[in-house]
């Protein structure tokens, strides 16, 4: 793996997550107040879930 790897992975996740303010901030806003009021125990699944599927996908390009 190339350290370049690495930084276009960041790159990518920096301009997907850009995407939502960018396109409607209002929504966008009523999101974080959302995600505001979810519980700590349900933002780690959330998380994990998140990451599990990630890596799934990460395997499935890289074999």
């Amino acid at each position: 793996m190339d350290w370049r790897d690495l930084f276009v992975a960041i790159a990518l996740v920096l301009v997907i997550e850009g995407l939502i303010p960018f396109a409607s901030p209002g929504r966008y806003r009523r999101l974080v107040q959302v995600v505001g009021s979810i519980s700590a125990r349900q933002l780690r699944l959330g998380g994990l879930a998140l990451m599990i599927v990630g890596l799934v996908l990460l395997y499935l390009v890289r074999r």
